[in-house]
């Protein structure tokens, strides 16, 4: 049987998801094109070789619509001859995309293919495609209102009720997230990110060009105090109807922010990476995704975890580092407390509360940041896995090869 490897993977530095943030005057074709074009750079890549584009994005609407995708491979200057196909697996997109290609690798489908994930959420908000006429439209649709009646929640509801389950403070959380920040502050002081990192141009809302050298939302200053002062984001008091008493502990401050970003991996067979001279970074061992309960909605990465080893023949022991997205902190103490990781294996350089959630560019960029914490620590084997709206996780295990 064939493998996939990875022979290089590189990300932009994530920008506030806002206007006047650093990438907001950017059209997201543009942005993903920016990472295509960056890891041909790289690698001396001839595009026309390229099987496929997969990549993901999360708001497929407006400027992301459309297969966003086959536009940024004809952006980046690709032939026309390369295809691309645009994922929505909601937060997991581009790591389901990265599935995707190491799959069609694997049977042979695929000699060379990109995986690749955009999200502008300064252009295209979040719960953009959700809306008609400024009214939010019911996706899920009568059937599962009904099975899960009175019906679903939103995410930050369901991160409060992880919280409540496991019984986890507003100190706690906030706790969670201050090292995230310093952590990640501490990365990028020493260097860790910048083998990753291909800075883009974009211009400023004064007309001027400037240039995001970091990523936007870390924030070296937090102190317990900035964050305690945060007010709880999501309490209402039909929440309390449903549910019972919650002690309201989920802020802006210990959740992810709205960012915008890309990145993109090369995958291909050992052999296609020798010919080319190509020296691959790492394996991609093992991937799985799995389903959850809907309305918990981000607990999947718990039995995601706990399938992507058995499948792989591994222990949690053999894991040297981890890659959790922090979409909240509730989220990621869960599942620290549901499999027995090792915490100091687990977002060694920081995580999404820091470091920012591009929504479908964010599985890419973990198994970009995961390339470069196995590298930096000497580790073998590293897990990545990611909750998702819906209720579904990715967890993928990739294999260090330049030992």
């Amino acid at each position: 049987m064939r493998d996939a490897v990875i022979v290089d993977a590189v990300r932009t530095p994530l920008a506030k998801g806002k206007p006047g943030g650093a990438y907001s005057g950017v059209h997201p074709v543009e942005l993903h094109a920016h990472v295509l074009r960056a890891l041909v750079d790289r690698t001396g890549l001839d595009p026309a070789e390229v099987d496929d584009v997969v990549g993901g994005a999360v708001e497929q609407v407006g400027e992301q619509s459309g297969n966003t995708t086959r536009f940024a491979a004809l952006a980046a200057g690709f032939p026309e001859s390369v295809p691309g196909v645009t994922v929505d697996r909601q937060c997991g997109s581009s790591q389901q995309a990265l599935s995707f290609a190491a799959q069609g690798v694997v049977a042979g489908a695929y000699d060379i293919a990109i995986a690749s994930g955009v999200e502008s959420m300064s252009r295209v908000p979040i719960g953009s495609q959700t809306l008609v006429d400024g009214v939010r439209q019911d996706v899920a649709g009568p059937s599962v209102g009904a099975r899960y009646a009175p019906g679903l929640v939103p995410q930050g509801v369901s991160a409060e009720l992880i919280a409540r389950r496991w019984g986890f403070s507003r100190a706690q959380l906030d706790e969670f997230a201050l090292a995230s920040h310093r952590k990640a502050a501490t990365a990028w002081a020493e260097g860790r990110f910048a083998a990753e990192v291909a800075p883009l141009k974009a211009p400023r809302a004064d007309g001027t060009v400037g240039q995001l050298e970091v990523d936007e939302t870390v924030r070296p200053g937090t102190t317990p105090d900035a964050l305690a002062g945060l007010r709880p984001a999501f309490a209402a008091e039909h929440w309390t109807e449903r549910f019972g008493a919650i002690d309201w502990t989920v802020t802006a401050g210990n959740a992810s922010p709205v960012n915008d970003g890309a990145a993109a991996l090369l995958v291909t067979t050992p052999e296609v990476a020798a010919a080319h001279g190509w020296t691959p970074r790492a394996r991609v061992h093992t991937a799985t995704v799995t389903g959850d309960d809907p309305v918990l909605m981000l607990t999947g990465i718990i039995p995601a975890t706990a399938k992507v080893l058995a499948r792989a023949g591994l222990g949690l022991g053999d894991i040297d580092a981890f890659e959790v997205n922090e979409a909240f902190a509730s989220v990621v103490l869960a599942w620290l407390a549901g499999t027995g990781a090792d915490p100091s294996r687990v977002n060694v350089h920081g995580g999404a509360i820091a470091i920012g959630h591009p929504l479908g560019a964010s599985g890419a960029r973990l198994a970009t940041t995961l390339l470069g914490v196995l590298e930096q620590t000497g580790g073998r084997y590293g897990l990545q896995t990611m909750c998702e709206a819906g209720g579904t996780a990715n967890a993928t295990i990739v294999e260090r090869l330049d030992r």
